[in-house]
């Protein structure tokens, strides 16, 4: 109980704090906008660029810690695809945005604060390790599986698919800040003192910042209908991805502690507002994935509380 009170609570203040101040009408829409876009696009790639420019990579990229949360992963997409198709008769292109939804967690929003207040700061160097290829792998395979199923047969041109995907990808802020950090450690290029002080006082502000305006985004997403493929979007996020993940990580690849926490939490966390981005970005699926978001955030908090008794 400890753990959901200290831990696992003050995230989720923060998050209905927003939503009470978008719902008494005093962070208004266009401010959600406003802060979300600040966090989104500015706050959070200076904390991902600081952080994996200054990360020892040699000592964190563990093929073990990636291939138990990537292969949970993938089995989570084709859970979430085959259920839509087999269970509830969706279209293929839904249910390529329902396995989307099923298998791209809030590891940055929820994962990195969780994870700090549950461990300390020390123990996320394994969430960065994912974060630094979480986005543009699932990206990747999203983007590159929704545009297969669109040509309906047609001749694709390779072409054109590597070029949507590639602008996928590097049209996000989010993922430069990620590349641009990378290249900065491993080119070992000195890193300003000034510079690097003002990237981190922007970096710090990310969480708190993303955190509250995520409440404000909630407040628009309504469970409308499709309650049982909703209810599968958040199943198969807050248990099957930690759980599958869980027995890779100790059974298969024996990671040591720190990984093991690292890579169960990421998994762990409920779909982000990333699943109803890519859902709208082709206008498929959208109702499911803006109420799995919101219903499974909301659901984490017990099944967060749940992982956190079961690791060491």
């Amino acid at each position: 109980m400890n753990a959901l009170i200290d831990v696992i609570f003050p995230v989720f203040v923060v998050i209905g704090l927003g939503y009470a101040a978008a719902r008494a009408g005093l962070f208004k829409e266009q401010t959600v906008d406003g802060v979300m876009r600040y966090a989104q696009n500015f706050a959070v790639p200076c904390l991902l660029f600081k952080s994996i420019a200054t990360l020892d990579l040699g000592a964190n990229y563990d093929f073990g810690l990636l291939g138990s949360f990537f292969i949970a992963a993938f089995a989570s997409f084709a859970a979430g695809y085959l259920g839509a198709r087999l269970l509830f008769r969706r279209p293929v292109i839904d249910s390529v945005a329902i396995g989307f939804a099923s298998y791209f967690s809030n590891s940055l929003l929820l994962g990195l604060p969780i994870t700090e207040r549950a461990y300390g700061h020390d123990a996320l160097a394994g969430n960065y390790v994912i974060l630094s290829i979480h986005a543009p792998t699932l990206y990747i395979f999203g983007i590159t599986i929704m545009e297969l199923a669109q040509s309906h047969g047609r001749n694709l041109a390779a072409r054109a698919l590597v070029r949507q995907v590639l602008k996928g990808i590097f049209t996000q802020p989010m993922v430069l800040g990620v590349v641009s950090g990378l290249l900065v450690n491993l080119s070992g290029l000195p890193q300003p003192v000034a510079i690097m002080a003002g990237v981190d006082m922007l970096g710090k502000s990310a969480i708190p910042a993303a955190l509250f305006g995520l409440g404000g985004v909630l407040l628009r997403y309504r469970p409308e209908g499709d309650l049982r493929t909703i209810a599968m979007v958040c199943a198969i996020s807050l248990m099957l991805h930690p759980a599958l993940t869980y027995l890779l990580a100790r059974h298969v690849f024996a990671l040591d502690t720190a990984h093991l926490r690292s890579a169960v939490m990421t998994a762990a966390m409920p779909p982000g507002v990333n699943a109803y981005m890519f859902a709208a970005m082709y206008g498929v699926g959208m109702r499911v994935a803006a109420s799995a978001v919101l219903l499974a955030t909301f659901a984490s908090m017990l099944s967060i509380w749940f992982w956190l008794q079961i690791l060491p």
